[in-house]
């Protein structure tokens, strides 16, 4: 093996979008923006509010002005913005719900001033995946519904309302991670369908996504037999070039999903699952979800020049990906000077949405009256949280509940023997939190005992709605802080 040319770690450097751990950039991160590093993505563990991540990019930027600032915030469930206390906007799910593509515009774009003002460029989102299999572990409300050509017309809205605000959309995960009940950060989900079927369905908000302009697209960890019957969709030349690029026409920067899911890296290693991607035709790499250590960056970028100088993978292909890099950080820069007057008008357009997303279904018949006037008793039913979501970011109804109906008392179960809450709620409204209730045997066992000593129990889903249950039963499509507002809104006939 010859030595490496000098310039290939610069090459190599510029196709990572690494994390860190820290709310402010560790020595490391801004040592390596000088020497090539062109982007790095945030996490809720670098996030305090938006004056802190304000300070923190520009201390990125004080090293490269033109550095990509990356985030995965789908304004939904999974928000790493308002981590700390969930989002005060609905998620795609609640978005399709209402079926407005001028609301969930608006809402992209309100989410888009306040992350150019906190001076983040490119956005992991949104989530274009239709969700076709109720069952999907990791999706649900995180797509905008299980119609196609709902999804690609808020798909489209989606993105300009970010783009409008000057931040590059990011849609994934190509090419459709919808109808699988495996999470691919644990195991290799595999899509089954036929190619007609991924036409109709899977593809159809990646067309609309390029159509729209985006910037980028992040691929799935995704064996789609149909495409590819031996390679996933990251590492895949024929669905990332052969589908992506030639077939679909886009143009911009491919970016994978975080190359230490297992789904990849289980089988082809951590640093060998990177190298394979861009030899397919990723262009960035993104990493730091659970690695976030220079080690980790300097492993993926020793490997990268490493695959050049043995031929593995062609020098053209890393310094195209880089080209495309550097061509997305052009347009971020231009999009940050054509906006810097903007700033985020602090609006109520989330809760107003989330409010247009609960829908009310009830019984004939049905023994409970609404709105109800006297402090609740909430029993809050927590399945097991996915990666994508994470652990930290709070939920549920209770607290806005307690808001308007003072003495509230809630309690949260979260295992499978659920003793019953008729007996301790006694006379008061007994209301029943749920987040995918069609999902979970025992979150399904313990609400038809609830609803068989206490059949006035108010049931409220925090998640997809497949299942209703109960007397009264309120949808409200995610599980935002704005969601539980409008939901305890609608119980109480009150507003905050």
């Amino acid at each position: 093996m010859t030595a490496p040319a000098e310039h290939l770690p610069t090459l190599a450097a510029a196709v990572l979008q690494p994390g860190f751990v820290g709310t402010t950039p560790p020595p490391w991160v801004c040592r390596w923006l000088g020497e090539g590093l062109g982007s790095v993505v945030l996490f809720a563990r670098n996030v305090v509010d938006t004056a802190q991540v304000a300070a923190l990019t520009a201390t990125l930027r004080a090293e490269r002005p033109d550095v990509i600032v990356a985030i995965d915030e789908e304004a939904g469930d999974v928000t790493r913005i308002e981590s700390a206390r969930g989002s005060s906007r609905p998620g795609n799910f609640a978005l399709g719900a209402v079926d407005d593509p001028e609301l969930t515009e608006a809402v992209a774009l309100d989410l888009g001033v306040e992350l150019a003002a906190a001076g983040v460029t490119l956005d992991y989102a949104p989530d274009v995946d239709v969700n076709s299999n109720p069952a999907n572990p990791v999706i649900g409300v995180r797509s905008f519904g299980v119609d196609p050509a709902l999804v690609a017309r808020h798909t489209a809205a989606w993105i300009r309302g970010l783009q409008g605000a000057g931040v590059a959309a990011c849609a994934k995960h190509f090419p459709g991670h919808g109808d699988t009940r495996v999470d691919s950060h644990h195991d290799l989900p595999r899509i089954t369908a036929d190619r007609a079927r991924l036409d109709a369905c899977e593809l159809a908000p990646f067309r609309a996504a390029v159509a729209a302009g985006a910037q980028a697209v992040m691929t799935g960890h995704l064996l789609v037999p149909a495409l590819d019957a031996d390679l996933p969709a990251t590492l895949s030349q024929r669905i990332l070039g052969g589908l992506l690029r030639d077939e679909l026409g886009f143009s911009g920067v491919v970016v994978t999903d975080a190359v230490e899911m297992r789904a990849v890296a289980d089988r082809y290693g951590f640093a060998g699952a990177a190298v394979r991607a861009l030899a397919a035709g990723a262009d960035a790499i993104c990493v730091g979800g659970e690695r976030a250590d220079e080690e980790s960056a300097r492993e993926l970028r020793d490997a990268i020049v490493a695959a050049v100088v043995s031929g593995e993978l062609p020098e053209e292909r890393l310094a195209e990906a880089a080209k495309r890099v550097g061509q997305l950080a052009a347009w971020t820069v231009a999009a940050r000077a054509a906006r810097a007057s903007r700033t985020h008008r602090g609006t109520d357009v989330g809760l107003v949405a989330a409010r247009r997303a609960v829908r009310v279904t009830t019984g004939p018949d049905a023994p409970v009256a609404l709105p109800l006037t006297r402090a609740a008793y909430v029993v809050e039913f927590e399945p097991p949280r996915n990666i994508a979501i994470g652990a930290e970011t709070p939920w549920g109804l209770g607290e806005p509940l307690d808001g308007l109906l003072p003495g509230t008392t809630t309690v949260r179960h979260a295992e499978p023997d659920v003793p019953d809450p008729g007996a301790a709620a006694g006379d008061r409204p007994l209301v029943l939190v749920v987040r995918d209730l069609h999902r979970h045997d025992w979150m399904r066992a313990a609400v038809r005992r609830a609803l068989v000593t206490r059949p006035d129990a108010v049931v409220v889903e925090m998640g997809v709605p497949e299942l209703v249950v109960g007397a009264v039963h309120l949808a409200t499509h995610g599980a935002t802080r704005a969601s539980g507002q409008a939901a305890a809104e609608v119980l109480t006939g009150r507003t905050r």
